[in-house]
């Protein structure tokens, strides 16, 4: 047991407690989707397209059927009139083109790997083998596969009914833009290029469905159990109260799972139709192809300055590849990045435009930070181009841009209000640790010696909107719901608590860190926590887990339902202490009568006898569980600075990131190993984008990076140690003062990591190497027509790579 000297309940907020979770699953003694095979339980596999585009003229599954072990085989066209369309919630424009998303394709498909077909049979392996047998006619159609070349005049269709490849355009602005660019002293134009990247979580996609006659329990690995269960029952028709959705322990996400998939669905009509337990997983090329991807994006970005550095104007005109289908919350991604494209600065104007785009590749969706990575990225890069522009020191060309700490809360030119910060302290902490004067100094020196491998410095000041969650204002961006979370705290006659939440963790720690809020509040000890989770029977609501909102919003619910136990709590210690509640104080969980020396009654003390109810007051049942739905005013802001020095081998254009740096903000820490967690992780996401990871289509639309030996993701090996610290000004938009730390880490080291390969190389004439910056890229950037073999710093030259600054 966690106690103080004085037998009382420590103290949990702020501890650095091992997570309770672990120990089943860091040994794998737990329970995945595809561990489970109830009695009788059929596996099916899916004969997906090897076009990017082409009409299906007919799909014979005869011969599949007769193969051993095979129970059943369907087409497309077998569940036309029951599978309905995959939901879009997100509708960003009135006229936003939405086409129809069918689980399985019965007409037309549009990207490889879209499903065409199904085998059911008595194991996995006799329904992947009998998929040989399946005799599809297709009659190709042209790939489209650049975006840029999509939206111009005479474009191949994605969707010929639409009669366009864009969707959407959606714009924002705010001040006079004009007047801003015009007689600007400096004007910057670059465009830049935001690569599409698969999310790889350790867990691929699995799904179970088990009917139970006219109801049916799901099991899936998915971040949204409610808003699965909520959209199984809009798409099938059954009705919600007979579906029931687990997510059992899910082995990370990172916004792949936020997602509605046709395997999902055509699961549940599958256990319909047969009668049996059904179940899908996907193997790991598979998924490469058919879990929705991340981030390709097309950025043109023009920023106006004066010569001092200060920014007037900053316009930004996004492509954003959609991929062939609008897919949950697909167009609304890289609006969220529209909030967030002027970083931690001011300006006296800002203009957004950005333009959805169908291609025939895999949709795109939430990947870890959905939009902020884009625009830090964009805008990072930016302040470094200025700095070296006019000379000044990266860092303080941002200094002279920045809202300084004074200024909070603050409204700035994109439209939000950010509540607390303090730049300044981040950013000298990271200064101090990263040793950034002495880093200089041997950069200079390398230069002057003209060494081969170069040392450059990246420099990343960044802030994100987090805490998803504002229903007012995803209610004004005509997003298909709210950003509330609910909680319920409940209350054993033992004296024991369990913990339900609508938030639902996929291996961020939410049982341990619930656990500790609820152990200070209501001040029982932290082994005396049960969280339970991820189940809609148990967790009857919630809005799940995304977007860095799972502590800002869902712990805020549990923080309100325990203050509500205790308030419930108090009323029943004054009648048995024979006291007035206005008089009784609550401590380390304990009621007692102020300024009275007497023991007073504890909680469980107080559980027990609500239980009994032998004497409770008049007009008061007999429990003191309780639930809480919070609902923020504003997100969170998290924010920080992150330093990389990395040095570049100029004959080889090897990168190897020597010392990294990243001091955080993220308000009131509950458990500091679980935040320095989510920071590693999210640095070696953001740091893979710039160095290592690629989703690469040919001109034919076919995905070429299927396989881990194609689709580069770093090892521990690949990676630096990091130096980690905080500063902490908590959030004034909760009582907690917290903030979120899921996405911190990717949003930051991106523009860090290319910052600092560009620095190393800006003496050879290079500004920008493309994501990610391969040794070939590094090499070719350097050895560009303009750039002699030879080159020394200082000897010019340019780009060497499409995609680059331009």
């Amino acid at each position: 047991m966690t106690a103080t000297a004085e037998g009382r309940p420590a103290k949990e907020m702020g501890s650095p407690r091992k997570r309770s979770e672990d120990a089943r699953l860091i040994t794998g003694r737990t329970k995945w989707t595809d561990n489970m095979a109830p009695a009788g339980t059929l596996y099916v596999a899916f004969l997906r397209s090897p076009h990017a585009h082409a009409r299906i003229a007919g799909v014979d599954v005869a011969q599949a059927r007769s193969r051993p072990g095979v129970v059943a085989a369907f087409s497309g066209a077998d569940f036309a009139d029951e599978q309905g369309a995959l939901p879009c919630a997100w509708v960003v424009t009135e006229d936003m083109k939405h086409p129809d998303h069918p689980p399985m394709a019965v007409d037309e498909v549009r990207y490889v790997g879209e499903p065409v077909a199904c085998v059911v049979a008595r194991d996995r392996y006799a329904a992947f083998d009998a998929l040989e047998e399946i005799d599809v006619d297709y009659e190709p159609l042209p790939a489209v596969v650049d975006m840029e070349a999509a939206v111009a005049d005479g474009a191949d269709l994605v969707h010929e009914d639409l009669g366009t490849n864009t969707s959407y355009t959606w714009v924002f602005e705010n001040g006079d833009l004009d007047a801003a660019m015009r007689d600007a002293p400096v004007v910057l134009e670059r465009r830049y290029v935001q690569q599409r990247l698969i999310p790889t979580a350790m867990e691929p996609r699995s799904v179970l469905c088990v009917p139970e006659g006219d109801e049916f329990t799901l099991y899936s690995a998915t971040q949204i159990p409610h808003i699965l269960r909520l959209m199984l029952a809009t798409v099938t028709g059954i009705g919600e109260h007979r579906i029931r959705v687990v997510a059992p322990d899910v082995g990370g996400g990172f916004g792949s799972k936020l997602q509605v998939y046709g395997e999902e669905v055509l699961a549940l009509l599958l256990a319909r139709r047969l009668g049996r337990p059904v179940k899908w997983t996907e193997s790991r090329s598979e998924g490469n192809m058919t879990v929705h991807h991340g981030r390709d994006q097309i950025q043109r970005l023009t920023l106006a300055a004066e010569r001092d550095g200060r920014i007037r104007g900053l316009k930004v005109e996004l492509l954003a590849d959609m991929g062939a289908y609008l897919m949950l919350v697909t167009p609304g991604i890289p609006l969220l990045g529209a909030f967030m494209f002027n970083g931690i600065y001011k300006m006296d104007a800002y203009s957004f435009t950005c333009s959805g785009v169908f291609t025939t590749k895999t949709p795109t969706d939430a990947y870890r930070g959905a939009g902020r990575p884009e625009a830090t990225f964009a805008i990072e890069r930016l302040m470094d181009e200025l700095a070296a522009e006019l000379g000044m020191d990266p860092i303080e060309v941002r200094r002279r841009n920045w809202i300084a700490h004074e200024e909070f809360p603050y409204d700035t030119i994109a439209g939000l209000t950010y509540d607390s910060g303090n730049y300044e302290a981040a950013t000298d902490k990271a200064l101090e640790l990263f040793e950034y004067d002495k880093l200089r100094a041997e950069q200079a020196d390398r230069r002057e010696r003209h060494d081969p491998v170069q040392l450059g410095i990246g420099v990343s000041t960044f802030t994100e909107m987090c805490g998803l969650a504002p229903s007012r204002v995803l209610g004004s961006l005509s997003y298909g719901a709210g950003g509330w979370e609910h909680a319920s705290v409940r209350v054993l006659p033992s004296g024991k608590v369990e913990v339900v939440t609508g938030s639902s963790a996929h291996g961020q720690g939410h049982e341990t860190a619930w656990a500790q809020i609820t152990a200070d509040r209501l001040g029982v000890p932290f082994e005396d926590v049960k969280v339970l989770h991820g189940d809609t029977a148990v967790s009857h609501k919630g809005m799940d887990t995304y977007g860095s909102r799972s502590l800002a919003v869902g712990g805020m619910a549990l923080y309100s339902a325990c203050d509500k136990v205790v308030d419930k709590a108090r009323k029943v210690a004054a009648h048995l202490l024979e006291a007035s509640e206005q008089d009784l104080e609550f401590e380390n969980g304990r009621f007692g009568v102020r300024g009275v020396r007497q023991e007073g009654r504890t909680l469980q003390e107080v559980a027990l006898a609500a239980f009994a109810a032998h004497d409770l007051p008049d007009g008061i049942e007999p429990s003191l569980d309780s639930d809480a739905t919070f609902d923020p005013d504003n997100f969170s802001f998290p924010h920080g600075t992150h330093l990389c020095a990395a040095e570049v081998d100029t004959e080889t254009g090897m990168v190897r990131i020597r010392k990294y740096v990243a001091v955080d903000d993220v308000g009131k820490v509950v458990n500091p190993l679980i935040v320095e967690g989510q920071v590693h992780g999210g640095l070696a996401q953001g740091i893979a984008q710039a160095l290592y990871e690629e989703a690469v289509y040919d001109a034919d639309g076919n995905l070429t990076t299927t396989t881990m030996a194609d689709y580069l993701i770093p090892s521990a090996a690949d990676l630096p140690s990091f130096t980690t610290d905080r500063t902490e000004t908590p959030a004034t938009s909760n009582p907690m003062g917290v903030k979120g730390v899921g996405e911190a880490g990717t949003i930051a080291s991106t523009p860090a990591v290319v910052n600092a390969v560009v620095d190393a190389l800006r003496p050879f004439g290079v500004d920008d190497v493309p994501m990610p910056c391969t040794p070939e890229r590094v090499w070719r950037a350097l050895r560009s027509e303009s750039t002699p073999d030879t080159a020394e710093p200082g000897a010019g030259g340019g780009l060497g790579s499409a995609g680059g600054a331009q």
